[in-house]
This record gives structure tokens, sequence and C-alpha cells, in this order.
């Protein structure tokens, strides 16, 4: 079994880290976008206008209710067919650019997890105690400065249990993306299976993989749990 995991052309370690490491990076990569689109969802959600609101409504509706792999199809495909037919009219002679398949990873993975994640954004909003936000405006502050000082931070403690959730799961979602080609951890165990005929014990490393990335993942979300309760009961 040895020689199934050495380094270079006798074994399959190198093409197995490799994917590892390509699973990490589109993880880390879509985790900051889907904030982002987390959080402007939320604020739409919250705006005193019913078209913002629709629209909000209309995004966590569709991205929730569409299964992840589907998602991203639409995305490679259809965004693969408009850049070539934009490409097309811009320079009619000229070879058409591919998307990369990590972009569209990362746009998908973003997508479904900016829907999730803006549901538990608002729910952090509105579970916010409102006496605290007219106190800071009876002190004066503004805006921009109760947003950043006073309900941000409590946002990001009520917040942080389900996005730590939602982090995980699009953890090991990203194993979807092993069908447009890209070369993270799933994908490189189907490639070593397909030579080596030995799915179940490459199956069994991946999973092993997966599991040692939750795990991880769960004692980083304890330790910020922790921190950001730390004020928490105390006077």
């Amino acid at each position: 079994m040895t020689d199934l995991f050495a380094w270079g052309d006798a074994g399959w370690g190198d093409e197995i880290l490799f994917g590892a490491l390509t699973t990490i990076r589109l993880a880390l990569v879509s985790l900051p976008v889907g904030l982002a689109i987390g959080l402007t969802v939320a604020a739409l959600s919250m705006a005193r206008s019913r078209v913002a609101r629709a629209i909000a409504t209309g995004y966590t509706t569709l991205m929730r209710g569409l299964p992840e792999i589907l998602t991203l199809f639409i995305v490679y495909n259809g965004v693969g067919m408009l850049i070539n037919v934009v490409s097309g009219w811009i320079a009619p002679d000229a070879r058409p650019p591919e998307l990369s398949p990590f972009i569209a990873g990362v746009a998908a993975l973003a997508m479904v997890f900016g829907a999730f994640s803006a549901e538990v954004i608002r729910g952090a909003f509105t579970a916010l105690d409102k006496g605290q936000t007219e106190a800071a405006r009876a002190f004066g502050l503004r805006p921009v400065q109760i947003l950043f000082l006073v309900q941000l931070p409590q946002v990001w403690r009520l917040a942080l249990p389900g996005l730590g959730n939602l982090w995980i799961n699009m953890l090991k979602d990203t194993a979807l993306v092993s069908v447009i080609a890209l070369d993270e951890l799933m994908r490189a165990t189907k490639v070593a299976i397909g030579v080596t005929k030995q799915p179940f014990t490459f199956y069994l490393i991946a999973c092993l993989i997966y599991w040692g990335l939750s795990v991880a993942s769960e004692v980083g979300l304890a330790r910020m749990e922790r921190r950001a309760n730390r004020y928490v009961g105390k006077r």
C-alpha cells in the first residue's frame, strides 16, 4: 500500500496532496466572496424598499432551492457560453477565452454560501437588542459608527455557529467541483482509482482527509466562538 502513495511517478501521494491543497484553497477563496454576498443580501432583506426586499427574497429562495451541482453546471456552462458570445462580438476572429474551473467553482460555491449565510446574518441582526442601538444614537454616534462599533461585533457572535456549519458544508461541497475537471481532492482520487483499480483504499484516504479538515475546522470554530463570547455574562 505504501507504494500507492509514493511521490513522483511511482505513486499517487503528490497528486492526492495537491488535490487536498486545491480543495482547501477553493474553500478559502469562496468563503470571503460568499460572506460578501451574504452581507449584501441580508442588508437588502432588511431594507425599507420593497424592491430590495423582493430581490433578496428571490435570490435566497432560488439559490436555496437549487441543488449545488446544478448551480455549478449553470455557472460553468452558462457563463462560459456568455463569455464566448461576448468575445465573438468584440473580436470575431480571436479564440474565445475559457472559463477557469476554479473560478466557476468559487462562483458557484460562493453563491450558494451567500444565500444561506444571508438568512443566518439576517437572523443575527433581528436578535440584537434594539435598546443598544437607541443608546448609541442618544450618544450621538452616526449610523456607520453604530454598525461597526455596536451591531457587527454582536452579529458576528450570534451568527458564528450558523456560519461555521455553513463553512463545513461548503468544505465538503468542494467535492462537487470535480465534475468540471478541477484537480481537487475528489478528482485526484477518481483518477487514482481509475489507474490502480483500488477504490476502497483511495476512497478511504479521501474520507480521512475530508474528516480531518472538518475536525480541524470544528476546533478552530470552537476557539473563535469562545473568543467571541468571552465577555458574555461578565460584569
